[in-house]
């Protein structure tokens, strides 16, 4: 019998094996590698802590950083961006040294007190994991886009313990307002595989605690809407603002090693100031602290100048824990102005201002169902959607494609990158056509 003469469900099974062994290779493999990312950074956290000194060597190892990359990291510099492109635009394999470069240039930035996430670490181990079990089971193109997704998926599930979250992360980050179906099966598969790793290996994540969620009510419902929407201006400000200083940074400082050096000089000097210290690192307390007690108001603007200055001079992580910690103390100080409880408003920000800088509604939703219980599912969508409308068409991924633009007619595949200048020509073209009209 041929095989196109079989039953679909038979096709099916055989569709089903394939991808269940793939991407639990591919699960288990990002899963162990963001188990020793996290113990290393527990390592590189308290080590900090107990040797504030090593703050005066964060230059110093910002230029350790920006050599090794230098030399070694030039074809892996994109990182979740060029993991994004190889997806949309298949051209080469991801080279396996990003996963032990991205390691190591986290620890780094961490040891000596960069303000910086993780996710960016573990979601680039587990993108070059997965091209790696894609050279040895020698997969063409449209499977290989699969299972990177699937190593997106991975990476991110595991590093945050929100399987559902990590799945549907991989599926809504390669395009704006499209999600990738073809990749569904492998994506749950993988995060769900890689989320278990941690804990069996010992490592455990942060829990935090939203207490109360009120009763649904016309007055919650338009607190939420206003808060989204400031949550998508935080988003939206973090982006614009990180990438607006890495071109400042190339354009001031032609050799890459010095532009970490001095970043991390600014960073020393900032660190200086009375009571900074919280704004360094993932700063995993403070966001404790934004869920059970009032904050000073500016601690999101803090962690934003922070954030930014460490990630655009060219050091290494990620920026959505940093953005967790904007989003909770951003929430925390909206409880002054808005009748939510504080604990809710903490967790709404949390996953509200990543919302709105990744463009990942749905998945970030999700995170908030996973991290504080059901009850907040409804407030949390209402926060998480009209952060990402709010925060207009820009992005921490600048790879990221049009697939159905939120408001301005813009062209579908266009990368968010590409946006400026396309609208630069249109303003030019419409004067162009008024000159001329006149």
């Amino acid at each position: 019998m041929k095989r196109k003469n079989l039953p679909e469900q038979f096709l099916m099974l055989l569709y089903l094996g394939r991808w269940l062994l793939l991407a639990s290779i591919v699960g288990a493999l990002a899963g162990a590698a963001s188990a020793a990312l996290l113990a290393a950074l527990d390592w590189a956290g308290d080590t900090r802590s107990a040797h504030r000194w090593l703050l005066w060597l964060l230059p110093l190892a910002g230029f350790a950083v920006g050599l090794i990359y230098h030399l070694l990291g030039k074809s892996v510099e994109g990182g979740n961006n060029l993991l994004i492109d190889e997806i949309h635009d298949p051209k080469k394999i991801v080279p396996k040294r990003m996963a032990p470069l991205i390691f190591i240039g986290t620890v780094m930035t961490h040891l000596f007190g960069g303000s910086a996430g993780r996710e960016g670490t573990a979601v680039q181990m587990g993108g070059a994991l997965a091209d790696f079990v894609t050279r040895v089971a020698g997969l063409k193109q449209d499977d290989r886009r699969i299972l990177l997704m699937a190593g997106i998926s991975a990476g991110f599930a595991s590093v945050f313990g929100t399987p559902l979250a990590g799945a549907v992360f991989g599926l809504e980050v390669l395009a704006i307002g499209r999600l990738r179906y073809d990749a569904i099966l492998p994506c749950f598969v993988a995060a769900i595989i890689s989320d278990q790793l941690p804990a069996l290996l010992g490592v455990h994540h942060t829990h935090y605690a939203v207490p109360l969620v009120p009763h649904f009510s016309l007055g919650i419902f338009g607190a939420t809407v206003l808060a989204g929407i400031v949550f998508g201006l935080a988003g939206m400000v973090f982006a614009q603002a990180t990438h607006g200083l890495s071109r400042g940074f190339k354009r001031w400082i032609a050799w890459p090693p010095l532009r970490p050096l001095i970043g991390g000089a600014v960073v020393v000097a900032l660190a200086l100031l009375p009571a900074t210290d919280k704004y360094l690192g993932l700063g995993i307390p403070t966001i404790v602290e934004a869920f059970q007690q009032p904050l000073p108001a500016y601690d999101f603007a803090a962690k934003i100048v922070f954030t930014v200055i460490t990630l655009a001079s060219g050091f290494k992580g990620g920026e959505v824990t940093p953005l967790f910690y904007i989003g909770a103390t951003l929430g925390n100080a909206l409880s002054y102005v808005l009748a939510l409880p504080l604990p809710l408003l903490a967790g709404l920000g949390f996953v509200a201002v990543f919302a709105g800088a990744a463009n990942t509604p749905i998945a970030s939703a999700i995170m908030a169902i996973e991290l504080f219980g059901p009850e907040i599912g409804p407030l949390a969508a209402i926060a998480c959607v009209v952060s990402y409308l709010f925060s207009g068409h820009t992005g921490i991924y600048h790879a990221q494609r049009i697939g159905h633009s939120k408001r301005l007619p813009l062209p579908e595949g266009m990368r968010l990158s590409e946006i400026a200048v396309f609208r630069k020509k249109q303003g030019e073209a419409a004067d162009k056509k008024d000159d001329g009209a006149n």
